[in-house]
């Protein structure tokens, strides 16, 4: 079924064959230690250069799509190795795709024992996501660089952050520097918290968000640029709204060349990933706590899609109820113009829930809300960060919600 080869001691398989690699047996195979790399190929302009291979039915993964996110049933049409199974279990198998120019990269890639962050933006929610991740983050990040135009906020949080502090305590956090633009790759984890066009409290519309896509494409293509000059290799982290479209633009502009030509040079999907969805699952816990009929989606429930329009709630996803379903979604929508309404600009929680622990959540390898490459689109989904590349849950999902996904999925991928 498989065909076997190996590069610097390090174990490829796959179902193609490929000319101009080793073949080795499966009995040598099977005597190679640790993560192992499935080889396949499909376009890059809708498929992910690496991810874990969390299923054996992505081993026969023809395109990627929104069926990502169905669980599937096991394949019977051919016997998979018992070790390789065990492998999956384990969660060392990454799948390598080999139409990237790059993707023998891929086979180099390590996540770091502490993570060096460099955030772009010191305003309202970059300040306080900051804030979290010294206060969070000591065990995981061993420095925060910060860069923003406003030289006297960006000094202010300076101040201001590292002088939280716990009295009488050995607890080391991690320190917070500003940084010039030439420094901002030279991390593992960039933050991109710049924004335009926020409007003033009043004077909003119905979607805030949408008033900000045309101003902040421009400023994270430029970013993403300097990302592909640089041969950036780690996370591309979107924090500014709309999430799930900035996403798609840096990862679109990245990849042209002079001309304007797609050559997939630069950033690969999976190392972009937006943080919206975080406080909308909060939100939506909120609103569920205010009812005994919704009180269950805290620990039955899931979010999905973008931060604003488009956003799903599943109040269970056990017992999935349409009704209940949007009567959390437009809660949990509704919730930022809420506090709009208060006379104040909804960025605290949003920093927090997003932001600070939705990213810490992401370098810990934990479960959490976050926007990553699925076919084309970036949506929002719980997933999670592995040695071997992005877990995105697979769940039985009734075909009600898989509509309503279907229909978010198709708007998102119009832009």
């Amino acid at each position: 079924m498989f065909n076997y080869y190996s590069i610097n001691g390090k174990l490829l398989f796959s179902r193609n064959k490929y000319q101009d690699l080793i073949n080795i047996s499966e009995d040598d195979a099977f005597k190679l230690k640790g993560i192992v790399y499935y080889l396949h190929n499909l376009p890059p302009i809708h498929s992910r250069r690496s991810f874990c291979i969390s299923d054996p039915s992505l081993f026969y993964l023809e395109k990627e799509g929104l069926d990502l996110l169905q669980k599937k049933a096991t394949p019977t049409r051919t016997s998979i190795p018992e070790w390789l199974i065990h492998k999956i279990k384990c969660r060392e198998i990454m799948a390598v795709n080999t139409a990237y120019p790059f993707w023998l990269d891929v086979l180099d890639i390590n996540l770091p024992p502490k993570w060096r962050i460099h955030l772009v933006g010191t305003g309202d929610v970059g300040g306080i996501l900051a804030a979290g991740l010294r206060l969070l983050g000591g065990g995981h990040i061993s420095m925060i660089g910060l860069y923003g135009k406003d030289d006297k906020s960006t000094k202010r949080w300076e101040y201001e952050i590292n002088q939280i502090l716990p009295a009488f305590s050995e607890a080391t956090l991690p320190n917070v520097t500003i940084i010039q633009e030439e420094e901002l790759f030279n991390c593992d984890l960039f933050i991109f918290c710049a924004s335009v066009g926020v409007p003033p409290v009043g004077e909003e519309s119905k979607d805030v968000r949408a008033a900000q896509l045309e101003g902040n494409s421009k400023i994270i293509s430029s970013y993403a640029v300097m990302a592909r000059k640089s041969k950036f290799k780690g996370i591309f982290a979107v924090v500014s709204d709309p999430v799930d479209l900035l996403c798609k633009a840096a990862f679109l502009a990245s990849n042209k060349d002079q001309y304007g030509a797609y050559d997939f040079l630069g950033l690969a999907p999976e190392q972009i990933r937006g943080y919206g969805l975080g406080v909308m699952h909060a939100r939506a816990v909120y609103y569920s706590q205010q009812s005994e009929d919704t009180k269950h989606y805290i620990r039955e429930g899931r979010a999905y899609g973008p931060h604003g329009e488009g956003l799903i709630i599943a109040d269970s996803i056990n017992n999935y109820n349409d009704c209940l379903s949007e009567y959390l979604t437009d809660a949990a929508r509704r919730a930022n113009l809420d506090v709009r309404a208060t006379g104040y600009k909804p960025y605290i929680a949003p920093a927090l829930s997003s932001g600070t622990l939705s990213i810490l959540a992401t370098i810990k390898g934990d479960w959490h809300y976050s926007a990553t490459f699925i076919g084309g689109v970036f949506m929002g989904a719980k997933n999670r960060l592995t040695e071997t590349g992005t877990e995105i849950e697979q769940l039985d999902l009734s075909d009600r919600l898989m509509e309503r996904l279907n229909k978010t999925y198709s708007e998102l991928g119009n832009y």
